[in-house]
């Protein structure tokens, strides 16, 4: 009788911790995910304010939007990514640098372009079309060929000297982009006015406040579900972490375009990827050398060939522009591939 009381009570223990637990894991889900919406709302205020800060600024200064959107909107939105692979190259996780420039990039190029030309159709400029996009390739192929030791022999290896020599290649863009200022290509399109000096560097100090903090919320919540899941490394870097870093990319080009400020929109992809490459994954490797794993190249294929059909996008309409039947190609190329990816984990 006693023992079948004790059989009875343990049962009952059991029952009762395991109750406790599943509270818990309810209550910690319940956190997680309050913060992760909460993230994509500073988001969102931090991306209209940004845009509408660095509108004005083009304005005050006569310099054109494309300008504004390949250099402050894009380091504010490159900023997460830069936040989380300083954090990740610092404690040795490869993987997640990898993943997320990567991922970003892609997401940028296929989801977030995917998204903001179905919204509405992106007229892109000429200088655009025939040197912004072809660098952003550019940048690419030189990744390739550095992380694979093409040039030196050995391990596939992001070192020092190839994050020095990225850096290089970050400068040589930022003079291309100085020098694009100072030229009349691209028009000026009048979109903010009457905004007071204070008002419009608060925009933009505000929004890139609001990009990074929305960002960090976003994936430090993120990445804890994901891990509580049991994905893995790459797999975490180039969805949850990319997807959550290129958020800032998305609602900015988002409110960029229904602003129909479409330099801004575009100029801030091409801008962001230049970027995520030239300096991300530069600083990354000056941090710490990257090691490379070479399941990645695939990444690298995918993000080439998006950046050809990018280029070639703009030969097949009257204007250079993207469409949205392009825009949606894009965008079911990106869930086609995630969805594969997400798959191989099971």
């Amino acid at each position: 009788m006693c023992g079948h009381i004790f059989c009875v009570l343990r049962r009952l223990f059991v029952f009762l911790h395991f109750q406790i637990f599943i509270s818990y894991l309810q209550f910690f889900m319940l956190i997680n995910s309050f913060l992760l919406i909460l993230g994509f709302v500073i988001l969102i205020k931090g991306a209209d304010w940004m845009v509408n800060g660095a509108s004005a600024l083009a304005k005050k200064y006569n310099v054109s939007d494309l300008v504004i959107g390949l250099t402050i909107v894009a380091f504010g939105t490159s900023a997460p990514e830069l936040v989380v692979n300083i954090v990740a190259s610092s404690q040795n996780l490869n993987d997640i640098v990898l993943g997320n420039v990567l991922g970003s990039n892609i997401a940028n190029l296929f989801l977030v372009l995917g998204i903001t030309g179905i919204v509405y159709p992106l007229v892109v400029q000429s200088s655009t079309t025939w040197r912004e996009i072809p660098l952003s390739l550019l940048a690419v192929v030189f990744l390739f060929l550095l992380s694979n030791n093409f040039f030196m022999g050995g391990a596939p290896l992001i070192s020092r000297a190839d994050g020095l020599v990225l850096l290089l290649m970050f400068g040589l863009f930022m003079y291309y982009v100085y020098r694009l200022s100072k030229s009349d290509e691209a028009p000026k399109e009048e979109i903010v006015s009457n905004v007071s000096g204070f008002k419009m560097y608060a925009f933009i100090v505000l929004g890139l406040a609001g990009l990074v903090f929305g960002g960090r919320l976003v994936v430090n919540n993120a990445v804890e579900i994901a891990t509580f899941l049991g994905l893995s490394e790459k797999i975490i870097g180039f969805t949850v972490v990319a997807i959550g870093t290129s958020l800032p990319e998305l609602a900015t080009s988002v409110v960029a375009a229904i602003k129909k400020n479409t330099n801004i929109a575009v100029g801030n992809i091409i801008g962001s990827n230049i970027f995520n490459i030239f300096l991300v994954i530069a600083v990354s490797a000056v941090v710490r050398p990257v090691a490379f794993n070479t399941v990645f190249n695939t990444d690298l294929y995918l993000l080439a060939g998006g950046t050809l059909f990018l280029f070639i996008a703009m030969f097949t309409g009257g204007k250079k522009k993207l469409d949205r039947w392009e825009a949606l190609i894009l965008l079911l190329v990106y869930l086609g591939y995630t969805g594969w990816l997400v798959a191989g984990e099971f």
